[in-house]
């Protein structure tokens, strides 16, 4: 039995670190959680890197961090809790001073192209992997990109506290007029779509059809 199994390898398995700061984005559905990892060794992150936290009994989520910190073993995450489920719950009663579990800490296979400009495209699920790719974009002048967030709002603290190029739109219908306008060149701009699978499908056949042929995607399918 899967869950037995989960209970009884999981103690041995799991790390810890500790929760520095919770913020909820009002009115926006994203929580941004600051944490602590002492035991990760954030100099070796030259990929895109996820996170599987142990979110309630026998249920793990991927959770991608950015904005960390190799001196201080710190990063953030955010947690879109629009949709129900054990990784909102977790989110949603986390606190100051909380400990949390991980089980593994792995890549997700993307990481900037060494020269070409890097434009990052998602939603409010994949934000904090957008910012982690912008984060491994140097000169980070090389970086741009956009993100559907349902709240314009949420938008302006993007800017305000990330200092992040990424434009946020609240439809699809946008986005595709908003890539149409910025007449990428095909040859040196390098694409990383992130997100639900819906709109990581939609938008590769859109830049295909405009005739971009640089494309790495990764949707998220729960």
């Amino acid at each position: 039995d899967k869950n037995k199994a989960a209970k009884f390898i999981g103690p041995q398995l799991l790390q810890t670190g500790r929760v520095l700061e919770v913020r909820v984005w009002e009115p926006a559905t994203i929580i941004e959680i600051d944490l602590h990892l002492p035991l990760v060794d954030m100099r070796q992150w030259t990929e895109v890197p996820y996170i599987k936290f142990r979110v309630g009994d026998s249920c793990y989520r991927d959770y991608t961090p950015f904005g960390w910190d190799a001196e201080t073993a710190t990063c953030s995450l955010l947690v879109d809790i629009a949709h129900e489920g054990c990784g909102s719950n977790w989110a949603k009663q986390l606190r100051a001073g909380d400990a949390v579990q991980y089980i593994k800490i792995g890549d997700t296979h993307q990481s900037p192209h060494p020269t070409n400009l890097v434009v990052g495209l998602g939603d409010a699920s994949s934000l904090g992997h957008l910012l982690a790719l912008q984060q491994l974009t140097l000169p980070g002048i090389r970086f741009d990109g956009a993100v559907l967030l349902g709240n314009q709002h949420a938008g302006q603290l993007i800017k305000d506290y990330f200092r992040s190029p990424l434009c946020t739109l609240t439809n699809p219908y946008e986005l595709a007029d908003w890539l149409a306008e910025q007449g990428y060149c095909t040859a040196h701009t390098s694409f990383y779509l992130t997100g639900n699978r819906q709109l990581v499908v939609e938008l590769r056949s859109l830049l295909r059809n405009l005739g971009h042929s640089n494309i790495q995607a990764k949707g998220f399918w729960s």
